[in-house]
């Protein structure tokens, strides 16, 4: 059994909100047909419990601070040991700040939870003494009252591609893959390949697949999808709100100049500047084996991988899709699958 927690925008209000105060649901993730908790909560940013006030958000600074600054040892941090006994363990306040590059009296006063000016190079420093995680270092920015750094992917996490890659595998057969920020697609299920036409593209440096250049530019793709002109708005909107998060993330520019190059249609409604957050997307297919699928696309996040989205496609009740996918990734419908439908 695999369970992995995503989180997606919703276009709904919601009491759960991301860092750019759109509303936000967590999920758990289970393979098609299994059921699965009911009662799963997180979110990314912190959001105070019902009649919290300023001063109990400064109170959770404290205690944050005081526990974090107990966990880290003098030698950790460089100091000489001393070999003197310490009333209480880990570095003093005035270390930190010392260590920080701040002044004690303003430490002081940030660990006290005062209405204090800050920054976010000072709140990096405070962050590099008491050795926080990036997901620890965005809490303090939080807590501090800024708004947090983008996520970065943690180096043990990186090796969580394997579980994705049984969450893939084991939504079969239903297609599903896996897309990096710049929508070049990394993993994918055998159903993914069989329907959605996935596969190793020869023509680009990498060999991988990029989703938004196959949507604008793959003719096959333009000929079986049935919601092309529905969806290409939403497509161009979505890819631009995730460029506006990393303005100067040469990646992004790489696929926009690749894309621009061969679509103008792209060109004109990158144009428009439309903005919308991932989501869902229902896209009619049309197979030259079974015929009409129509399935919705669901895109996730894993925010201990925010480098990684997951692309989950279910089937609807419209033209006895599910069935359609389960024969197609039989074997007997694998020995007919010739002609792949791009998604």
């Amino acid at each position: 059994m695999v369970w992995v927690v995503v989180s997606i925008a919703m276009d709904r209000a919601s009491d759960v909100r991301n860092t750019r105060g759109e509303s936000e649901l967590m999920v758990v993730v289970a393979p098609p047909d299994t059921a699965g908790p009911s009662d799963t909560t997180g979110e990314e940013r912190y959001v105070p419990a019902a009649g919290e006030t300023k001063s109990e958000r400064r109170n959770e600074l404290r205690e944050f601070l005081m526990s974090r600054r107990a966990r880290v040892s003098p030698e950790e941090a460089g100091l000489p040991g001393g070999g003197g006994r310490r009333r209480t363990p880990g570095l003093r306040r005035e270390e930190v700040a010392v260590l920080a590059g701040v002044g004690a009296s303003w430490y002081q006063w940030l660990e006290q939870g005062r209405e204090i000016s800050v920054s976010p190079s000072v709140l990096d420093a405070v962050a590099r003494v008491l050795r926080l995680s990036d997901a620890e270092r965005r809490h303090l920015y939080l807590l501090a009252g800024m708004n947090p750094p983008a996520p970065e992917v943690a180096p043990e996490k990186r090796d969580m591609c394997d579980g994705l890659r049984r969450l893939i595998d084991t939504w079969m057969p239903y297609p599903a893959h896996i897309m990096d920020l710049y929508y070049n697609c990394v993993m994918y299920n055998d159903a993914a390949a069989i329907v959605l036409g996935m596969r190793s593209d020869p023509t680009r440096a990498d060999h991988t697949q990029n989703c938004l250049v196959d949507f604008f530019c793959d003719p096959l793709y333009r000929s079986r999808s049935h919601s092309w002109e529905r969806n290409a708005r939403t497509v161009v909107a979505q890819f631009r709100a995730a460029c506006a998060a990393r303005p100067d993330d040469e990646g992004f520019q790489e696929v926009l100049a690749e894309v621009s190059e061969r679509s103008p249609e792209f060109v004109r409604l990158w144009a428009e500047r439309d903005i919308e957050d991932q989501g869902q997307i229902r896209k009619e297919l049309e197979h030259p084996l079974v015929g009409l699928l129509v399935v919705e696309s669901t895109a996730m996040k894993v925010p201990a991988r925010p480098d990684l989205m997951v692309v989950l496609h279910t089937p609807l009740e419209e033209a006895n899709t599910a069935a359609k996918l389960e024969w197609l990734a039989s074997p007997e419908g694998r020995r007919g699958a010739m002609y792949p439908v791009a998604g």
